[in-house]
């Protein structure tokens, strides 16, 4: 049996497949949907929307199977992925590939597989839509097209979900997003043990950006603020744009010592910027930075507001 090897792109991949937060959901008509007319239209036994994790395929949509994921070093789906076209197999049993593998030789007993990869809006492949059959078979060209359009529209689907919490300016995560991300890290972070703080941070003085240099620029700048917070913060961090100019940062195994460092780190970055930029105008912002107590079970909108009113206090003492 050849194992599916792991992608170059790997890390960035997961990545972008997590920020969907969709792996261990329930079931949803517009997957399902997908899956039950790809089993009537190839007339085979089995139909999946398959996520690629780690370590396993998740189904998010199955028709035909009993399970809902299985682990990824047998997949045929991890093969699929390493690809950018369909990949097909007319045959497990005389293929050297997969004459051994547990899904041939064990139920489902796979005989044929012919999978499609999803792709996500950075180009790196999330999973498959695929069909299975017990019997040996021969797909024509016409079906290939056909299973290229359903996989076109799970992999819309699947982009949806993400730009309903992603910021349509800066492509960082927006408020709905960030309270996904940040109630799943939270959560680890408790369980684990592991400190945690929040900050909110407002741009300063950002309407007169707007009304000066109008609101093309206005929108440079935030999109350059965004930008400098990808390269700053760790892939363990959140951040996002909650508001206009507002931006939240979820600083993981970070006390509030060390999250005040962060953030003054962050500032002299954006100094660099804004000397190198020569736009006309600085961006700055003010900060209210929250440790967070794990033993308090805190909501991520209390925590937002109690830094968001932090951060006014500062700003307003600054101005004094």
């Amino acid at each position: 049996m050849e194992k599916p090897i792991i992608p170059d792109n790997e890390q960035s991949r997961l990545k972008a497949l997590h920020s969907l937060n969709v792996l261990d959901t329930p079931p949803e008509e517009r997957f399902d949907r997908l899956t039950r007319l790809a089993k009537r239209m190839f007339n085979v036994p089995i139909a999946l929307v398959s996520l690629v994790d780690e370590n396993r395929q998740w189904f998010k949509s199955c028709v035909g199977l009993s399970v809902c994921e299985t682990p990824r070093d047998i997949s045929f789906c991890g093969h699929t992925i390493l690809g950018n076209d369909i990949f097909i197999v007319p045959d497990t049993l005389v293929d050297p590939r997969f004459a051994d593998n547990p899904l041939v030789l064990n139920d489902p007993f796979i005989r044929f597989y012919a999978g499609c990869p999803l792709r996500h809006l950075d180009g790196s492949m999330l999973g498959t839509l695929c069909i299975i059959d017990q019997e040996p078979r021969d797909i024509s060209q016409e079906d290939l097209d056909i299973l290229n359009d359903l996989a076109d529209l799970a992999s819309r689907e699947l982009m949806a979900i993400e730009l309903a919490t992603l910021d349509e300016l800066t492509k960082i995560s927006n408020r709905r997003g960030f309270i996904k991300l940040a109630e799943h890290s939270l959560t680890i972070c408790t369980r684990q043990n592991i400190p945690v703080s929040i900050a909110f941070l407002d741009l300063n003085s950002f309407k007169p950006i707007n009304d000066t240099f109008g609101h093309a620029e206005g929108d440079t700048a935030l999109i350059a603020f965004a930008e400098l917070m990808k390269k700053s913060f760790r892939k363990s961090d959140v951040f996002a744009r909650i508001g206009g100019d507002e931006f939240a940062i979820l600083l993981t195994d970070t006390l509030a010592q060390p999250a005040e460092k962060t953030m003054a780190r962050f500032r002299r970055a954006l100094r660099l910027y804004n000397k190198t930029a020569n736009r006309g105008y600085n961006i700055e912002f003010s900060e209210g930075i929250i440790p967070i107590d794990l033993e308090q079970t805190p909501s991520i909108e209390s925590l937002l507001n109690q830094a968001d009113s932090l951060m006014y206090q500062q700003k307003n003492t600054s101005r004094k």
